[in-house]
């Protein structure tokens, strides 16, 4: 399978089955991936100076709220705005026609999908406490995520600027690692789009139109 094959395959998948993102983000709150992130930070010391004005962040935007349900929301559709900007609306009617969300129009496809991605991520969270297992796992594990929300930002700036910055603005590219397994495939689609050009991403929406128009 080409890799614009599997991009498509991936945004068939969401647009089909918003449901299905449910599994995607299970591994979101991830005690295993946590302490990969910790020791990873540990080993690579030359990121330790730079890393700890990004917690300072962190700690000043969960001060604010950033962790509240309608603000992971927001920062879920921020992604899709990005991506629509580059899709035409006769495309997006064509994506959308055969799909549940045809008579209620690719916006509110766009919200149901964002609003289940953040259900599912707040639902995960509530779990912390109990995962943690006491205080010092709370300390350490805390510490992994931290890690883990400023590598993963850290790479989108990399990978798909003008999603990061869109992001940025309010903090939320430090939320991004939450979501990024349900929308790393729409990110994937514009950084094609920003390395091989125009025809590159279209091929990859005709793609998903066929994918979706051959759902059953």
């Amino acid at each position: 399978m080409s890799n614009h094959e599997e991009i498509a395959s991936r945004i068939a998948d969401v647009i089909i089955s918003p449901d299905s993102v449910l599994g995607l983000v299970h591994g979101v709150i991830s005690i295993p991936i946590d302490l990969g992130y910790l020791a990873y930070g540990y080993i690579d010391s030359q990121s330790r100076y730079p890393h700890q004005t990004e917690r300072i962040r962190i700690a000043q935007a969960i001060k604010n709220g950033i962790l509240n349900h309608d603000r992971i929301n927001e920062s879920i559709k921020i992604v899709f705005e990005k991506f629509d900007k580059y899709v035409s609306e006769s495309k997006q009617n064509q994506i959308y026609s055969k799909t549940t969300f045809s008579l209620l129009g690719r916006a509110t496809g766009n919200s149901i999908i964002s609003s289940k991605v953040a259900t599912a991520i707040c639902g995960r969270a509530s779990l912390f406490v109990s995962l943690r297992g006491g205080l010092m796992g709370n300390i350490l594990l805390a510490g992994g995520m931290t890690e883990r929300s400023i590598r993963t930002s850290e790479k989108l700036s990399a990978d798909e600027p003008e999603v990061y910055q869109a992001l940025r603005v309010k903090d939320y590219d430090l939320l991004y690692f939450m979501f990024e397994p349900a929308l790393k495939p729409f990110v994937d689609a514009l950084t094609v789009r920003r390395q091989q050009g125009l025809p590159a991403f279209k091929s990859i929406l005709d793609l998903v139109e066929s994918k979706v128009s051959h759902h059953e």
